[in-house]
């Protein structure tokens, strides 16, 4: 008897574990920068129309995070994980607006690179980890931080990416599994050598597998490594100058490819072997935006130097598909755009439109499919916004840096349907999670929610 009510606690257990792991759905999770796939956005999530910080209107909560990050927060199930750089001297020392300066931020304090995990619901800090201490190697643009790189989660693990400090994996309880050095990786205008901007590219989370992409001043590469190991599997040195864009996955329909942004070599890796699949060269000479995927195609854009393109290229592409000067098309890349690129913002593929935010806040809305532009217009009243734009349920949201959240109505037609305020500084895009839009600020991690409490 005893032994029979013993099987049934284990059986009770393992049936209660089941259930709780089939309620997480992997494909609503926020779990990398700008979510699944790069994609930007989550439907029926029950969002509020209007807040206001400073009434604390659909404020759910607000959560000091110290130091200085501009990573953006993921998030699985009721974990919420973002990553800072404290030091006294960071300490909310941002500038912002559109100007011509390359120069660094004269930097040689301490810093303590750390992880924390935050309870969705409560804005409360279940743990946080130090996974570095030292002076940064690399110094800052103005605009920027020393932890910039948004962590990727897969519900197992969560995987944080300090450039030049470090890339470290934890459990979803704050143990380190392990960690790697790749030394320093020179995040530096290519023309400039000594204007260092720090480094930005995101880590990624496929089939447990960590995909990282590192093109900086000497030995830029691209390169996989096994979650629960920590174990190289492969990786793929690359003629590149710095840029800061984040790595992403399609399939075409035989094998999964990661896919890159870059101006010397764009392109395509077999993901379980690292060969390479298909390049192109040229576009904005300093890639900061990330490939999204979308139907048949692959969609890039950048800026900076003689063009700013965006372009849209077929998923079954193979070889070295560089365009012609002044051409918009080939065998592969089915439409392309010379200018209007944009230089920070990675674009957002939503309900069969491409929305593209530059800089200074112009949006233009284009057919997916054809590239035909169905409108170009200035999104509210801000003076530079390096946020991605997100959307759900029919609305796209983009926040200039004085905090200003924008919502436009989804669709060919512009239409401002609210501004909102957060009353701080916003230089990275938001997360979106069931009945939550969570915003990093130079500050705090706000949660945005109409939830009743």
């Amino acid at each position: 008897m005893l032994k029979f009510k013993s099987f049934l606690t284990l059986f009770s257990a393992i049936l209660y574990l089941s259930v709780c792991a089939q309620q997480i759905d992997p494909s609503r999770q926020w779990s990398m920068y700008r979510g699944n796939s790069i994609s930007g956005y989550l439907d029926n999530v029950n969002l509020p129309e209007t807040w206001d910080a400073a009434t604390h209107k659909n404020i759910a909560w607000q959560t000091a995070i110290p130091g200085l990050g501009h990573s953006c927060p993921v998030v699985w199930g009721d974990k919420i994980f973002v990553t800072t750089a404290v030091s006294e001297q960071d300490e909310d020392d941002v500038k912002t607006g559109i100007y011509g300066s390359i120069g660094s931020v004269p930097d040689s304090s301490m810093h303590y690179w750390r992880v924390y995990c935050v309870d969705k619901h409560s804005g409360e800090i279940e743990w946080d980890r130090t996974s570095y201490t030292g002076i940064p190697e690399q110094k800052r643009h103005p605009m920027s931080s020393h932890a910039n790189c948004t962590p990727a989660t897969n519900g197992e693990f969560v995987v944080a990416f300090f450039g030049s400090e470090g890339l470290y994996c934890y459990d979803m309880n704050g143990n380190l599994q392990w960690s790697k050095d790749f030394g320093v990786l020179k995040s530096s205008f290519f023309l400039v050598k000594e204007a260092e901007w720090e480094f930005s590219s995101s880590p990624l989370i496929h089939k447990n597998v960590v995909i990282i992409q590192c093109d900086v001043q000497e030995n830029s590469f691209v390169a996989a490594y096994d979650i629960k190991s920590g174990k190289e599997l492969w990786k793929q040195n690359r003629d590149e100058y710095p840029g800061w864009s984040t790595p992403n996955i399609y399939s075409d329909g035989e094998k999964d490819i990661v896919v890159v942004n870059g101006y010397k070599h764009r392109g395509g890796y077999d993901f379980k072997t690292g060969e390479e699949i298909w390049r192109m060269a040229g576009g904005g000479d300093i890639p900061v935006p990330s490939p999204v995927i979308g139907n048949d195609y692959i969609y890039f854009n950048s800026a900076h130097g003689k063009v700013s393109p965006i372009y849209a290229i077929q998923k079954n592409a193979v070889g070295d598909i560089t365009l012609e000067e002044r051409a918009t098309s080939n065998e592969f890349v089915k439409w392309a755009k010379l200018r209007g690129g944009s230089y920070m913002g990675t674009m957002l593929l939503y309900g069969g439109y491409l929305y593209n935010a530059r800089w200074n806040g112009r949006m233009t809305c284009y057919n997916a499919e054809t590239g035909e532009e169905m409108y170009s217009e200035k999104v509210g009243e801000g003076n530079s916004y390096t946020s991605s734009p997100v959307a759900a349920d029919g609305v796209v949201y983009i926040a200039d840096n004085d905090g200003n959240v924008y919502s436009v109505k989804a669709g060919p037609e512009y239409e401002l349907l609210a501004t909102n305020k957060l009353e701080q500084k916003v230089m990275s895009t938001p997360a979106i999670a069931d009945g939550y839009l969570l915003f990093r600020t130079v500050e705090s991690l706000i949660a945005i929610s109409e939830i009743e409490r």
